[in-house]
């Protein structure tokens, strides 16, 4: 590890408890241990407070840095400068809890389906998620949501404590000038690529054969079929439908709100008319409700896209180019007034690194269908229309826009100035969580068990 990346334990917690929602190749990530025959009960190893430690917390970080790592050694004492790191957070939620810091059950619903979404475009599918884990989606979610909750606490203590830090570009000229030139990293190419998407509009006729189709399967269960069984005939929700459309519990705002709204005006055993989500369309069955809790069934279809349809969207698109082209408006512009990714259209188009958070793409860690089809272009080039299926599936179109292409080379200010100033941000804010991990260290009640003792847990110690 070189210098220019070298941080403290402190300044390490985000990236140790918030990888599965950045960066990440790996389903270790994911945080939910894949089965795999008898498993050994889980042990608590430390106590903070009213805050716990337990063997699979540390093993699951153990499988996200050998993930990492890529088959390349690591250091010896890497279980103990992980457990710090937990510990480390561990003492941040024990504070939080005291200074009545929290994050609201929409947030942690939100960075779920966010991190679901990543998972599922990774490995190809729900189904295929589902089979990963042999865990329906929903189950997956609930043995996720206590650690999302926690990390995103996490992230608000750190936010608090070093939030406001900035630094100035004398400071970034120092901090650069402290590096070794030995330790100086070696960029690849690197890229930044914009896109603008286009979702191709479903036309009033699909949506009309759509709710006749669902009218028609609901007849059939009124008189007399099961409901069940239909749903593994027709539902097109991968998740459900193989349990009969069967969702389980949920809590107020936790599903979309036409669903919830639709569901919450049932009684038990009795269907809802047909609803439109983001999802498609929707017959919904009440099963039970428990407390702040209701379960559902659904069948779920979804209007097809024709030719029409996506044509629509590529002549927006086409005239939405000619516009950037003739210089009446900017890409960034256009982006973020027009595009249906809000991921990107935030950042004006521009695609994020996954791993930093930048807007520069290793090319060799790109997209095969952005890389073959950028490789030709030259900076400034905007692609036509080509057709693409977003993450959940839907038919689209977009345009892709190269902003920049730097060679291979050694980090220095004038090409890598973005870079350096956020490693540059990110010393100063591992300072400020130093200085306050120092104040608060012995504030607390920690127990450790014997086999971790000489890891020196809440020592100031640096990676």
């Amino acid at each position: 590890m070189t210098h220019f990346f070298r941080t403290s334990v402190r300044g390490a917690l985000l990236s140790v408890f918030l990888l599965a929602g950045t960066a990440v190749a790996s389903f270790a990530q994911l945080g939910v241990g894949r089965p795999v025959g008898r498993q050994l009960a889980d042990a608590i190893i430390v106590k903070i407070d009213n805050q716990i430690v337990l063997q699979s917390d540390l093993d699951a970080g153990y499988a996200q840095e050998v993930a990492r790592a890529e088959g390349k050694p690591l250091p010896p004492d890497i279980r103990c400068r992980l457990l710090q790191s937990i510990v480390m957070g561990k003492l941040m939620l024990a504070k939080a809890e005291t200074d009545s810091v929290t994050v609201t059950d929409d947030q942690v619903n939100s960075e779920l389906n966010r991190r679901m979404a990543y998972f599922v475009q990774q490995i190809g599918s729900e189904k295929k998620l589902e089979e990963f884990y042999n865990k329906p989606l929903k189950q997956l979610k609930d043995d996720l949501r206590t650690q999302v909750q926690e990390q995103l606490v996490q992230q608000k203590m750190q936010e608090t404590i070093a939030g406001k830090v900035t630094v100035t570009p004398r400071e970034v000229r120092q901090y650069f000038s402290r590096i070794p030139k030995d330790s100086l990293p070696y960029f690849s190419t690197e890229v930044e690529v914009g896109q603008i998407v286009k979702l191709a509009q479903v036309n009033e006729s699909a949506k009309q054969a759509t709710i006749a189709k669902l009218n028609e399967i609901k007849a059939r269960i009124q008189a007399g079929e099961s409901f069940e069984e239909l749903a593994k005939q027709y539902s097109q929700d991968p998740g459900s439908g193989a349990q009969g459309g069967y969702l389980g519990f949920f809590k107020r705002k936790e599903l979309v709100p036409e669903y919830e709204a639709a569901a919450l005006r049932l009684e038990p055993g009795q269907m809802s008319p047909i609803v439109e989500s983001q999802f498609g369309f929707h017959l919904i069955q009440l099963i039970e409700r428990k407390g702040d809790s209701f379960s559902t069934r659904h069948i779920l279809l979804k209007p097809e896209t024709g030719g029409n349809d996506v044509n629509a969207a590529a002549d927006q698109l086409a005239k939405l180019r000619r516009r950037i082209l003739a210089d009446s408006i900017t890409f960034a512009k256009a982006a973020k007034d027009a595009s249906d990714d809000k991921t990107s259209s935030a950042s004006g188009g521009l695609l994020a690194n996954r791993q930093d958070g930048s807007s520069y793409l290793p090319l060799d860690k790109l997209d095969p269908a952005i890389f073959f089809t950028i490789d030709t272009m030259k900076v400034g080039h905007i692609t036509p229309p080509l057709p693409y299926r977003t993450d959940d599936g839907k038919d689209a179109m977009r345009i892709l826009w190269l902003k920049s292409n730097t060679p291979p080379h050694q980090a220095n200010l004038k090409d890598d100035y973005q870079k350096i100033s956020q490693a540059a941000l990110n010393e100063k804010k591992n300072k400020a969580l130093d200085e306050w991990f120092s104040k608060n260290r012995g504030s607390v009640y920690l127990e450790a068990d014997p086999q971790y003792a000489d890891c020196k847990l809440l020592a100031p110690t640096t990676l």
